[in-house]
């Protein structure tokens, strides 16, 4: 077994996801690996029947910073670990995202977190990380927080 060199960990700000970014770079700080945060946003569906949807460059230059704060604010947390962090924010499918950084930043391992959702919930909303486990080339270590 190799131990990981990076890390790669998405994050959408939840409870799940703050676990999988801790666990990130508690096991980066033991084994010297390097941990890149990733947020994938989207930007908001609306629909109308006839009626085609657009979004003003400001909207979408305000998702992307607002992004960029709230990544910056999770490394900001883990400062002083010893943990060289970088970050990434991008828009899109956050599946199809996650497995293209891994690619691009030559990542050997992706932690996650998972809501652990069930039934129709799964089904509605999807899952990305079973989308990520199912697909991913490198191994995905996923973090789930119990329920209270």
């Amino acid at each position: 077994m190799t131990l990981p060199t990076k890390i790669l960990v998405p994050t959408d700000f939840s409870e799940s996801a703050d676990a999988a970014v801790a666990y990130a770079v508690e096991l980066a700080a033991k084994v010297g690996a390097k941990v890149c945060i990733l947020h994938v946003y989207e930007l908001p569906l609306v629909q109308y029947p006839d009626v085609s949807a657009g979004f003003s460059a400001e909207l979408v230059n305000d998702l992307e910073r607002w992004s960029q704060e709230a990544v910056d604010e999770v490394v900001k947390k883990y400062e002083g670990r010893g943990v060289e962090m970088t970050t990434r924010v991008t828009c899109g499918d956050a599946r199809e995202h996650v497995l293209e950084v891994a690619r691009v930043e030559s990542t050997d391992l992706v932690c996650m977190g998972t809501h652990g959702r069930r039934g129709v919930s799964r089904w509605l909303i999807g899952s990305v990380a079973e989308s990520v486990v199912r697909t991913s080339p490198v191994p995905v270590l996923t973090i789930r927080i119990p329920k209270k």
